[in-house]
Formats: structure tokens, C-alpha cells, sequence
């Protein structure tokens, strides 16, 4: 089943052979054997290196150190290893490799992981070595046995072929004689020109059959012999802790087994979901608030604004903002608010945990799963060798799934151990009020910007301050600055023609848990620039593609995307009345999208995005349907994000619970997406997240051209009803 760990005999032939450039293994050696020996191994698989396995029924098994969380991943990695192999597609499969950072480090995060949309980015280099370096052993195999020179012996669809003597055999039949060869250093990669998979349209995903029949395997599936569920009850408020609790009437519920604290809460373990749900709602807990968060969103907000009041710490500075701004023709300013946002994944947090006094077994859907291992480790007092983590599709993640503290993996693995880490498996179950009340959300943030244009309409000065919350501080991603980058993502670097540029950052400090969300922080300041672009644009007496193709003359990239983008979506035709149509582009890592919305405003406010037209540049398409679906979904993610998403606080509490006052986008508000990608020879670029940042501005610069309101705080939709 695919997402499910190795043997163990598999995995120590995996870690025991392993070179410096691409942890090759090479499986079995049978050179010398008998000929009974020798037909012993034909059975076997050849492991031609840790990516790729290749069995005698000629299945190609690609060993993926990415999660599959609906983005393709699988697929993708599949992809790119089966062209260099010229395997048959029929015949790969795929399996989530075990935790092993020597072999599976995703060189970009520096661990293994999966996020930042950098999977496929990280993988390209050695995911073509790996099939290259297969497929020449497989070559080299059918050249020793039929007597041939190698360089006359072809591959094609997993079918090795030598044409002068007619000789044909499928990699089954060559895989023992594979395993028994040298692996070699030097290994020619295809030119692009003869890709036979990567490019193609029409691939089949990996995981769609298992998807669409119900065989698939989430973390909420797991069934284990013995195996208990436990709920926790968590604070009310973020930073509370337990002062005491009476666990009697928990205990009296039928099924529930025990009742441990945790440093997170109190956990309810029962028989089953409802029974420690029941049990749960059972307990009586007295929380300390001692340390608490306790101010409501309206009165951070209050703080937020009179902090952008003051200078904050400079994170960049070009020329003279303040006096440009003084001496500007125009002078604009504009000041944002964005609320804290919940990642919301369709499959609720989980994770089963597996404890003994000698190892620890984890079945999750994890984004991360060197830093659960360290952290489970660390906790259990195990060496990471012996937390086996059995990565299994995940039910959505966005960012969810990969916190940097574990939190839902450690409160798995903390009741485990409470129950006396005796081998039974505890199954973890946040619901959706749990994560939606108290897990890690996307910062709120304020935005003060001002900016001036000389008499020309030209834009000569910048000045943005930003008021929020790290997401990076005391993970390892913190740059032991002052500075965390990711709450100004995309101003230090704006690719806009600014002479006079300042960008300054207050970071606030709160209870209220936070982490990265799909995009980051261009989940905001894309939101900022492109409407406050578009509002200096009208100031400046332009058109708005017209004024950022100017700004963007010495960015041929990025002019090639926005152009795209305004081509396919007829940017000059006029918009019917009621109607407007808004534009916006921004870079994530390395991947650049332009969309252009058109929406239409009814007399209530009510705003209806008709259609979205998405130009995108992210290098080599290796699976171009996948990279039009991850457009499409982060056109989803963020409209709704941008349409409804807030939750907000009322006395350190969050006043929000499940899908019915926390709006997720419906189906019914999904507009029609066009996507087209900007052809390129350049290795693959990251899509699962650079489609979600320029939907919200773009519809909210629609909404001013049919409306003439600006919108500048989110969500769009309180704004125009308001």
C-alpha cells in the first residue's frame, strides 16, 4: 500500500550502501552464485539505488520523500524518474520513503520535509540520476548477457531492445542480472528534447485509482489490533494552562480507559471516537490564565495601528523614501487589515502512535518527518533510529501538517507514553472545532503604506510598514535576526522599479500559536502591494496593466507572465456594467503568476467572481495538467481566504468552530479558471502554493472597477456588506 514504510530488512540495505552524491544502494550481489543461487535471486527486486525498485514482474516502484497531500507529488517525483529510466508508465508505482536524512534530506528545507512548493524543485537533479543511473545498469545487464556492445542496446517502456540481433527483454527479466553490477558514478541525462513522460498532458496521477475506489489510506483510516483514540481538551484560550481537573465523570463514561494530562491539556483515551468524545465533554477542568492571551481581535488590531504609527526596525531601505514622498506630486497613502487565518484541512489532524520501552511506531500524514522523529525522539528518550514514521496520504495540509513543534505527533506520542508506552496504539483525533478554536493560524497583520508619483504620474517612492507576529522565531528556520523575513515576503524584493524604497517591521508577541500557511506570508503583502499598486495606477491617470508593465521594464520575466495573463483574459475589452475586471502578479521562490479576474457586484455588495484567467512560470511542466489543477486549487484556496476567511477573538477566545462560521470557498463560488503556462527549457519551479497570492488582489481591483470602492480590509466579502 502506497505511503506505507519499507520492511526493515529493505531499509537497512537502503541506509547500508549509500554513495555521497545520490544515496545509491545497490540492492543484491550474486556474482558467482550457483545456478541454483542465481534462480533464487531472479525473485528479487533490484533496489538499483533509494529511489527506484524494479521487481521481476517488472513493477517500478519510485520511493517519494515527499507527502502526497492532493498536489500531485507523487506523480511529479514519479515522473521525473520514470523518464530518465524510459520506463512503462502502466508499471510505476509509487512508496513513501522511511525517515532517513542521509538518504531522503530535502536538500532545499534541510530536512525532510515537504513544503514551501519546493518538492519538485528539489528532487529534478536527483530523481533523473537516480533513472539514469537504473537504466544504464539495466543496459549494461542486457549487454553482458546477449554478448553486445551497450551502446547499440535501447530502452524504451520498459522494454530493453538490442535491434541487430533482435533481442528484446522487459526490466524483470534483467533486474537480477542489474543487481549484480557495479553502479556508476557517470551517467548521461536525456536531453529535454527526448522526454517521453515529463511535458506530457494526459498522464495518469498515481493516486487517483486509490482515490477514487476507497483504497487509499489516510491517518483517519488506520486500524490497528488493541488500538485506543484519545481527544484532548486544550485551553480556551491560547497560553492558559491546566490549574486542575476532576476526571470523574469522564471516567464513568462506558469505554474510556483513561485520563492523563498532558502539557497541552487533558487527553480522554477511550474505545473509539464517540466514547472519548462523550468523555471528554465529561470533564471538568479549572485552566490557569495566568499567562493567557486574553485581548479580543478588536483591541490587537487597536495595538497593531498604533504601533505602524511609529518607525519599525528596517528590513530595507533604497535612496530616501521620506523626502521623494515630501517633494512627490501625489501623495498616497493606505493602511491594511488582515485577520488571523485557519488552515482548515478537509481531513482532521491525527496521527497514531505505536509506543514500547524499545521503539515508537507513527502512522501520519505528516509534512515533516525528520522533525517528528527528532521531537518524538527526544521526548520518548528513544534514538531517532528506532521512531519508525509510516507517512500515509495526507487529507490536505497547507501547512498544517508540518508544524515545527510536532505539537499533534508529541501530544500522540506524550499519551502513549502516559498509557505506559506498552505497545498499544493510540490513535489522536483533533476535530475540526479543536483546530479551528485552538491550533496554529496565519498571523493577523497591519499594513501602512504610503507612496508618491512625481507630476508624470511616475512612481518615485515607497514607504511599507508591516505590524504582526513571527512565524519563524524559535523554529529552524529563524534567522537569529530581528528580522523574520516571512512577514515581508515579497517587499524587500519587489520587482517594481521604486527608486526610493522603505520597508520597516514591528513584530508583536502573543500566545495565540501561529505557523506558515500555503504561500506564507504573501498570503498578505501581495495583497497590499498589487491593490496599492493599482490605486497609485488610477492616481497616475493609467491603465493598471499598462502602469506595472512600465514598472516591470527591466524584469523580461515577469513582463512575459503579466503580459500572458492579460492576453488570454482580453484585458482591453470593457467590462459590462456592474461588472470590473482587476489584475495582480507576484513570485513565490522562483515561480511567477499573473491572474486577471472578472467579477461582477450585485446592489447588495455581494461579489461573484465570474472567471479567472492564470498565466504562470515555473520552468519545465513536468505534469502540465497537475500544474493547471494546483493553479486552479490556489485560485480556491485564496478566493476563499480572501472572500470569508477571519477568525477572530473575543476575550482570548476564537470565536469560530467548523465550516459553518468559518467559510472555506463552496463549490457554487468557484469561478471558471483558465490557465496557461509560459513555456520554458528552465528546471521546474514550485506551483502547489504560487497560485494563491494574486487571486485576492486581483478581485479586489476588479471590485473597484466595477464598484470604485477600495477594499483594504479582509475578508472581501464583511468589507463590501459592511
Amino acid at each position: 500500500m502506497a505511503g506505507l514504510l519499507p520492511n526493515p530488512t529493505r531499509r537497512a540495505v537502503l541506509k547500508g550502501a549509500a554513495t555521497a552524491s545520490l544515496g545509491l544502494v545497490v540492492g543484491f550481489s550474486w556474482g558467482g552464485l550457483s545456478r541454483e543461487a542465481k534462480s533464487t535471486a531472479e525473485a528479487r527486486p533490484f533496489l538499483a539505488n533509494a529511489f527506484v525498485r524494479i521487481a521481476p514482474d517488472d513493477t517500478v516502484t519510485v520511493i517519494s520523500k515527499h507527502t502526497e497531500m492532493g498536489q500531485g507529488v507523487y506523480t511529479g517525483v514519479a515522473t521525473i524518474l520514470a523518464d530518465e529510466l524510459d520506463a512503462d508508465w502502466s508499471r510505476v508505482r509509487i512508496e513513501t520513503a522511511p525517515v532517513d536524512l542521509k538518504l531522503y534530506i530535502n536538500s532545499a528545507l534541510r530536512m525532510q520535509g515537504t513544503g514551501g512548493s519546493l518538492s519538485m524543485t528539489a528532487s529534478w537533479d536527483q530523481l533523473r540520476k537516480a533513472g539514469a543511473t537504473a537504466r544504464a545498469m539495466l543496459v549494461a545487464a542486457a549487454a553482458a548477457d546477449w554478448g553486445v556492445p551497450a551502446n547499440e542496446v535501447t530502452v524504451a517502456a520498459g522494454v530493453v531492445h538490442h535491434a541487430r540481433s533482435g533481442k528484446t527483454a522487459r526490466f524483470g527479466a534483467l533486474a537480477a542480472i542489474a543487481a549484480a553490477l557495479p553502479v556508476p558514478t557517470d551517467v548521461a541525462l536525456k536531453d529535454p528534447k527526448d522526454f517521453a513522460l515529463i511535458g506530457q498532458p494526459h498522464l495518469a496521477r498515481l493516486d487517483s485509482t486509490d482515490k477514487t475506489d476507497g483504497t487509499a489510506k489516510f491517518t483517519i483510516d488506520v486500524t490497528l489490533p488493541g488500538m485506543l483514540t484519545a481527544l484532548v481538551a486544550h485551553a480556551p484560550r491560547f497560553g492558559a494552562t491546566v490549574k486542575s481537573f476532576d476526571d470523574s465523570a469522564a471516567k464513568a463514561v462506558p469505554g474510556v480507559v483513561g485520563v492523563v494530562q498532558l502539557p497541552t491539556g487533558v487527553a480522554v483515551v477511550a474505545r473509539g471516537f464517540w466514547a472519548a468524545k462523550k468523555g471528554r465533554d465529561a470533564l471538568k477542568v479549572t485552566w490557569d490564565d495566568g499567562k493567557a492571551e486574553t485581548r479580543g481581535s478588536p483591541e490587537m488590531m487597536a495595538a497593531y495601528r498604533a504601533a505602524a504609527a511609529q518607525p519599525g526596525l528596517s528590513a530595507k531601505r533604497i535612496g530616501d523614501s521620506d523626502s521623494a514622498i515630501a517633494r512627490a506630486a501625489k501623495h498616497l497613502s493606505a493602511n491594511f487589515e488582515f485577520p488571523y487565518l485557519a488552515h482548515a484541512p478537509m481531513e482532521p489532524l491525527d496521527c497514531v502512535v505505536r509506543l514500547t520501552k524499545t521503539d515508537c511506531e507513527i502512522w501520519s500524514g505528516t509534512q515533516m518527518q525528520s522533525g517528528d522523529q527528532k521531537h518524538v525522539a527526544a521526548l520518548t528518550g528513544l534514538d531517532p533510529e528506532y521512531v519508525r514514521i509510516n507517512t500515509l496520504y495526507a487529507g490536505g495540509g497547507f501547512g498544517r501538517r508540518g508544524p515545527f513543534d510536532s505539537d499533534y505527533t508529541m501530544e500522540a506520542a506524550s499519551i502513549a507514553r502516559a498509557m505506559g508506552a506498552d505497545g498499544t496504539p493510540i490513535k489522536l483525533i483533533w476535530t475540526r472545532e479543536d483546530d479551528i478554536r485552538g491550533g496554529k493560524y496565519r498571523p493577523m497583520y497591519y499594513h501602512a503604506v504610503e507612496a508618491g508619483l512625481d507630476a508624470d504620474g511616475g512612481l518615485i517612492a515607497w514607504r511599507h510598514r508591516v505590524v504582526g507576529q513571527s512565524i519563524m522565531k524559535g523554529t529552524p528556520f529563524d534567522s537569529g535576526t530581528a528580522i523574520d523575513g516571512s512577514s515581508i515576503d515579497g517587499l524587500t524584493d519587489l520587482p517594481y522599479a521604486i527608486p526610493n524604497l522603505t520597508v520597516e517591521l514591528h513584530t508583536t508577541e502573543s500566545a495565540i500559536t501561529v505557523n506558515p500557511m500555503r504561500s506564507v506570508g504573501l498570503t498578505h503583502t501581495t495583497f497590499a502591494i498589487e491593490t496599492f499598486i493599482d490605486e497609485l495606477a488610477h492616481a497616475a491617470g493609467k491603465d493598471p496593466y499598462a502602469f506595472r508593465r512600465a514598472l516591470l521594464a527591466k524584469q523580461p520575466t515577469w513582463l512575459a507572465v503579466l503580459d500572458l495573463a492579460a492576453e488570454k483574459a482580453e484585458w482591453s475589452r470593457k467590462a459590462p456594467k456592474g461588472s470590473g475586471r482587476g489584475i495582480a502578479i507576484s513570485k513565490f521562490i522562483s515561480t511567477i503568476v499573473a491572474q486577471v479576474a472578472d467579477v461582477t457586484v450585485g446592489a447588495d455588495g455581494k461579489i461573484t467572481v465570474d472567471r479567472v484567467v492564470c498565466a504562470v512560470d515555473c520552468g519545465i511542466a513536468i505534469n502540465p495538467d497537475i500544474v493547471r489543477a494546483q493553479m486552479e486549487g490556489g485560485v480556491g484556496f485564496g478566493l476563499g481566504a480572501a472572500m470569508h476567511g477571519a477568525i477572530t477573538l473575543k476575550n482570548g477566545m476564537v470565536e469560530q468552530s467548523n465550516f459553518h462560521d468559518y467559510h472555506v470557498l463552496r463549490l457554487v463560488g468557484m469561478p471558471k479558471v483558465e490557465v496557461h503556462i509560459l513555456p520554458s527549457s528552465e528546471p521546474p519551479k514550485g506551483v502547489g502554493e504560487p497560485g494563491v497570492p494574486p487571486i485576492g488582489p486581483a478581485v479586489a481591483n476588479a471590485v473597484f472597477a466595477a464598484t470604485g470602492k477600495r477594499i483594504r480590509t479582509l475578508p472581501l466579502m464583511s468589507s463590501t456588506s459592511a
